[in-house]
Order: C-alpha cells, then sequence, then structure tokens
C-alpha cells in the first residue's frame, strides 16, 4: 500500500513538473515573438517643432484618411461649380409666337387692301402710318407698346417674297438664342450676336434694319437661376471627390525638408508625434500572441494526457519554433514591396521537423501558427497591416508538407516530398500573380516561381541536416532513427550475435511478434522490434548462466546456491540498461530493457530455494521492476515469455501454444504487471489472438523425411 502511494505521489511531481514545463516552454515561446515582432507593429515617434529641418525621412506606418485635406476639396470642387439656369420655355414660345403674329397680321393686312383695290373702281390711296394703325388693331397690346411704327412700317414696305425670307432667318435665329438661355448678364452678349448674324446676312438692306430693331423685342431674359438644380450639382460634385488618403509607407518628409504647417498637421495625423499612440499597437499584439501560445499550451497539453509528450519533445518545438520565426525574421529584413522574397523561406521545415519528431496533429497546429506569424513579420514593418499573401502560402506550404510526407521511415521522402512542395508552392505563386491586377513580366514570373523552387528544397534539405542534431541532442526518438538502430552492423547487436547467439535469435523472434503484436493495436511497431533487439543485451556479461546459450556445457545454476543464480538472471535487465546508457542509446530502449521483466518471479528458483527453506522470502526472487510504463514494453515482457515457453515445448500443437499464451497473459495479468501500462482488455485480446497467429505460422508442421534407418 505504502508503496503504490509513493508511485502515485512521484507521478504527480512528474505530472506537476511537465505541466510547469508547458507553462514555461509557451512563455518563452511568447517573449521570443513578442521582441521578434514588435518592430513590425511599434510605431517610432520624433520630437519635431514647426519650421525646423527634418533630420531624417519620415514616412507614414499607417494609412489613413486626411479628412482635412479632402474637405478642402470637397470646398474647392463645391466652389467651381457655376450656377444651374432654368430656360423657360413658355417665354420662348411666346416671343416666337409674337414673331409669327408680326409677320402674320403683315401679310393679312396687304390680302385685305388688294381685295378692297379690286372691288372699288376708283382707287384710294393708303398712307404708311394708316397701314400701321389698321396693324395695330389686329396686333396683340404687348407687341404694339414694344415695337415702334417705324420698324412696322419698314416691314410693310418690304416686298412679300423678302419678307418671308427674313421670317425664316429671323425666327430660326431667335429661337436658337434662347434655347441657349438668354440671363441678364449675357441679354446685351445675346442681343448683339442675333444683330451680327443679321447683319452679316444675304437679306436685302431693307429688311436688316426692321429685323435688327425687332431683335431688342424678340430677345429677352428666359433663363433664371434654378436653386435645386445648383444645390444638385453641388452635392454630385462633392460626393465625387475622393478621400485623401495618406498610404502606409508613403513619405511625409524628406531629409532636409522645412517642417511646414501642413507637414506637421500630417506627421500628427499618422500619429509619429504622439507617443501615446505605440500603446494600442503593442496591446494588440501581445494578445494576438497570447492566443497562438495558449493554442500552442493546449496541444501540448492533449499529447501530455496521451502520453505522447515529455520534457524533450516540448524542447524540440520551442528550438523548432524560434529557428522558423528567425529564418522570417531575417528574410523580411531584405523583402521589399517589389521582391517577393518572402517566397523563398524554407516555411516547411519546421513542420516536417515537428511531425518528425513530435506528432502529426502538432505540426498541423504549428502550421497555422507560424503563418500568422509570417503574415506579421513580412508587414513591411508598417504597424496595423498584415500581409495575407505571405500567410497564406506558408500555410499551404505546410500543409501540402505535412501531407506529402507520408513515410517517416524512409530517408528518400524528404525528397520526393520536397518535390511536391515545389508544385504546390508554385501553383499559389501563380494563383497569386493571376488574381492581381499588376501586370508582370515573364521575368518576373521567372523569378518568383524560382523563389518557390528554392523555399522547397531548402525545407527538405534542412530538414534532411538538422534531423541528427534533435535526435542525438535531445535524444528524441524517430523512425530513423530506430531504422538505424536495427542495422545488424550496429557495434551493440554484434556484440549480442558473437558472446550470446542464443540469446540474438530469441531476440529476433521477440522482434518479430512485438512489432506484429504493436501493429494490431496501433502502437508503435518499430520501436517495439528495435527494443526486442536490445532489450536482453544485459545477459552479454554472463551469457553462460542462461539456457539459450548453453551449448554442449553443464548448466553452472547446478553448482550455485538458487538465490545466487536468481541475484544473476535478475540483474540482466539492469546490466543491459547500464550497457546501452554508455552507449547513449535513446531512453526508450533503455526503458524497455528495464521494464521487460517487471516485477516477476522468478519462479524456477524461488521454487528450487524454497524446497530446502520454507521461510525464504518471495522479494527475494521478484526483479525489482518498474513494471511496464508503455504499451511497446508491456508487449515485449508478454512476448519474451511466451517465446522462451514455446521453444520449450517438444511438440508445439496450435492447441499448446494458445494455451501456453493464455496463460502467460492471465499470469501478467493477475500479478499486476499490466497496471501502469495504457493497454486496454480489448488490446490484450487482441495481442493474445496476434501473438498466436504468428506462433503457428512460426512452429508449422513439417513433413517428415524418411532416414536410411527407417527404409
Amino acid at each position: 500500500m505504502k508503496k503504490n502511494q509513493e508511485n502515485w505521489l512521484n507521478k504527480l511531481w512528474e505530472l506537476g513538473n511537465t505541466w510547469g514545463i508547458i507553462v514555461l516552454s509557451a512563455s518563452l515561446l511568447g517573449l521570443f515573438f513578442f521582441f521578434l515582432t514588435i518592430n513590425n507593429v511599434f510605431t517610432q515617434t520624433y520630437e519635431i517643432e514647426k519650421f525646423s529641418i527634418a533630420s531624417e525621412t519620415i514616412r507614414s506606418p499607417i494609412t489613413i484618411e486626411n479628412k482635412q485635406e479632402t474637405e478642402r476639396r470637397i470646398r474647392e470642387s463645391v466652389q467651381a461649380v457655376e450656377d444651374r439656369y432654368a430656360i423657360s420655355q413658355e417665354i420662348t414660345e411666346e416671343r416666337i409666337n409674337y414673331i409669327h403674329e408680326i409677320f402674320d397680321a403683315i401679310s393679312t393686312l396687304e390680302e385685305e387692301y388688294s381685295v378692297e383695290r379690286k372691288d372699288e373702281d376708283i382707287a384710294v390711296p393708303i398712307t404708311e402710318q394708316e397701314k400701321v394703325n389698321r396693324l395695330k388693331q389686329i396686333l396683340s397690346e404687348d407687341i404694339t407698346s414694344s415695337v415702334s411704327d417705324q420698324t412696322l412700317i419698314q416691314l410693310l414696305q418690304v416686298p412679300k417674297k423678302d419678307r418671308e425670307k427674313g421670317r425664316t432667318f429671323f425666327l430660326k435665329a431667335v429661337e436658337e438664342t434662347l434655347n441657349d438661355g438668354v440671363r441678364t448678364e449675357n441679354l446685351q452678349t445675346s442681343l448683339a450676336q442675333v444683330k451680327d448674324n443679321i447683319k452679316y446676312s444675304e437679306l436685302s438692306e431693307d429688311l436688316k434694319s426692321p429685323l435688327s430693331k425687332l431683335t431688342e423685342f424678340a430677345i429677352v431674359e428666359n433663363s433664371f437661376f434654378d436653386v435645386e438644380l445648383t444645390s444638385e450639382a453641388r452635392k454630385e460634385a462633392a460626393s465625387n471627390v475622393n478621400p485623401v488618403m495618406i498610404q502606409a509607407g508613403e513619405i511625409i518628409v524628406r531629409e532636409g525638408q522645412v517642417i511646414t504647417n501642413d507637414i506637421y498637421a500630417k506627421l500628427e495625423l499618422v500619429g509619429v508625434l504622439d507617443q501615446q499612440a505605440n500603446l494600442f499597437p503593442i496591446i494588440g499584439l501581445v494578445l494576438l500572441i497570447l492566443l497562438l501560445c495558449l493554442v500552442i499550451a493546449h496541444e501540448m497539453r492533449v499529447l501530455l494526457l496521451k502520453g505522447k509528450l515529455d520534457q524533450r519533445k516540448m524542447m524540440a518545438i520551442v528550438f523548432v519554433s524560434i529557428i522558423v520565426a528567425s529564418m522570417m525574421k531575417v528574410i523580411s529584413l531584405y523583402t521589399t514591396t517589389d521582391n517577393y522574397l518572402f517566397y523563398v523561406t524554407p516555411i516547411s521545415m519546421g513542420v516536417l521537423l515537428v511531425k518528425l519528431l513530435i506528432h502529426e496533429r502538432f505540426s498541423f497546429i504549428f502550421a497555422s501558427v507560424m503563418s500568422i506569424l509570417a503574415s506579421v513579420i513580412f508587414n513591411g514593418e508598417i504597424p496595423g497591416q498584415l500581409n495575407i499573401e505571405a500567410g497564406i502560402y506558408c500555410f499551404i506550404s505546410q500543409i501540402a508538407a505535412i501531407i506529402l510526407l507520408k513515410n517517416t521511415k524512409d530517408r528518400s521522402y524528404f525528397l520526393k516530398a520536397g518535390f511536391g512542395i515545389t508544385i504546390v508552392n508554385l501553383t499559389v505563386i501563380t494563383l497569386f500573380i493571376f488574381l492581381s491586377f499588376e501586370k508582370y513580366t515573364y521575368m518576373d514570373l521567372l523569378f518568383q516561381g524560382a523563389f518557390g523552387v528554392v523555399s522547397a528544397f531548402l525545407a527538405s534539405v534542412l530538414t534532411i541536416g538538422l534531423l541528427p542534431f534533435f535526435e542525438t541532442g535531445l535524444g528524441i526518438l524517430t523512425d530513423g532513427k530506430l531504422l538505424q538502430l536495427s542495422n545488424p552492423n550496429q557495434p551493440l547487436l554484434k556484440k549480442i550475435l558473437t558472446e550470446a547467439p542464443g540469446t540474438y535469435h530469441h531476440s529476433i523472434m521477440v522482434a518479430n511478434l512485438s512489432e506484429t503484436a504493436c501493429e494490431a493495436i496501433g502502437a508503435n511497431g518499430l520501436l517495439a522490434r528495435v527494443g526486442s533487439y536490445y532489450h536482453d543485451i544485459g545477459k552479454t556479461v554472463r551469457p553462460h548462466y542462461f539456457i539459450e546459450n548453453q551449448l554442449s556445457i553443464q548448466n553452472p545454476h547446478d553448482f550455485i546456491e538458487p538465490e545466487e543464480s536468481a541475484k544473476i538472471i535478475i540483474s540482466h535487465p539492469y546490466d543491459g540498461a547500464e550497457i546501452l546508457m554508455k552507449e547513449k542509446m535513446p531512453n526508450e530502449i533503455i526503458d524497455i530493457a528495464k521494464q521487460h521483466h517487471g516485477t516477476t518471479l522468478l519462479k524456477y528458483f524461488y521454487f528450487k530455494a524454497k524446497e530446502t527453506d520454507q521461510f525464504v522470502e518471495e522479494k527475494d526472487y521478484r526483479y525489482p521492476g518498474p513494471k511496464p510504463q508503455t504499451k511497446e514494453a508491456a508487449i515485449i515482457c508478454i512476448c519474451d515469455s511466451v517465446e522462451a515457453a514455446v521453444r520449450s515445448l517438444k511438440e508445439p500443437t496450435e492447441e499448446k501454444i494458445e494455451e501456453i499464451v493464455s496463460l502467460i497473459i492471465k499470469d501478467r495479468m493477475t500479478d499486476g504487471q499490466m497496471n501502469e501500462c495504457p493497454l486496454t482488455l480489448k488490446e490484450l485480446e487482441t495481442i493474445q489472438e496476434t501473438i498466436c497467429n504468428t506462433l503457428k505460422g512460426i512452429f508449422h508442421s513439417r513433413i517428415q523425411y524418411p532416414t536410411k534407418e527407417a527404409k
């Protein structure tokens, strides 16, 4: 009971330490991200006085509307709008009708006098004045009051044919002038224009004079100021004025230029004179980084609860994040709006390393975080602006890298993934070019495409180059490292083969069983295989004390006490762990070597000792542990015993194999050896079935060939 309490306390202590490291890791990343991106949102301020000389060129840190300038332009535009006038069609028609009336009346009067002369035998002469008086009787009062008798007399004296020609010409001139609008200020101009037309026309001189005088009656003011039209025109002019914008990066004042009132107002508007304006972008940056760190911490927690995270992997997350973010920052220093150098960033390297070292799920989170940081880092150090193009490019490139790297056990797949990333990068770059309204030359397309190719190439090469540093420096076990350790030319495997050949064969058999069982339940089969290769390395210290290595010799245990034999046998897991530690093998392999016997009882020597001493203590014949902590260690623990037991059978039939496997698994469970590993009963069932099927394949029936004696 006391021992269980101590184990729980140790676990709680380890868990507390791990949580502390998660918080510390996220905090360190947050601080690093903050200091890396602060100049991307920080606005430099200046102490400048009016009418002084600018000591340096100052650019606008933000895009903002210059409302004062916009209002000034609106005023100028409104003031430039001329008054709108409405032409009165009633007045125009009235004047045209008056002219028609004059000429029609004259024609009518002439016809009347012509008839009277024919009816009378003796013609009575009629004076011009009498004709005018008669004419006035049939004309409107407005005409008679405005047109002089002399004008009418002159019109009467003109022959009818010439008069009709003058009538047509005069009506056209008057109508055109009135339709153009006659205002008070241009009345005289309009009159002069019509008179000039008459003067230089081909009309007879007798007709030009009365028509010129009639012009003063016909041309009158018919265009008047319209308040509504003028107001609408001014509103339209104001609405057509675009807001005057100060663009981010725009030069406000150049070095050596005088700070005028206008320039000072612009500097004040964009906030480079206000110390308080810097506080808000920094608060925004802190909130953004806080959210990113919370996401990272949450994903670390998920991996921790699944048993897939430890201190080494946390350190790897921190180091990879720092490397990737630093690369982006360095490249951003040389990136401009013209060269698009951010395309060359080997951003995919980070997610490839995270997928290999940590977990695939975390690599997606890492890709999202780095893409958001890229949009900040590549904003050209213009506060308030995010480079969405860089963010999208980095995100898609990283997601492609995660999906394309399928086989993490073969290093050649890095190059294949790099080729796929190249295609994706080129596609995204082409997409941005086609979406843009800017005109691009073939050279632009070539250069930007080359950046995408270099990015993918560098990502693959850097991943292959940096991976061994993480594997060795932090002791993180990857599939690539496991494949290296599984090479038969490894010194320790050669040591087992030469010094303990029986143990080597036993280890190969356990490896086959363990890998198959692990893959059946979704555990790491490659780790189980490599762990099985090295789990009995401790037997090389005293190889002849283990039965599989006793060829043509007597068993040395027959000559020593059971207690001494037990000590020798029990020491081999810890001798092996010591050897592995000296060779700086991964901790996972060392743990398997320690845990593959758990705290099981060495039954043979225990019962042998009990034959001579009834008071022998069981604890002296038990392995000190620890019990298996992982699925892989637990499966190796089972397979180690199963392989040895089945090998000892003289006739290993299917029924015997199933029986012995079932007994060993039940014995491990009742002995509490599976209590500290995450295996479920359902998984144990699957493991039992898989081991049985594998052993049946190994120990299948064979044809017995007859010998000479039998013949």
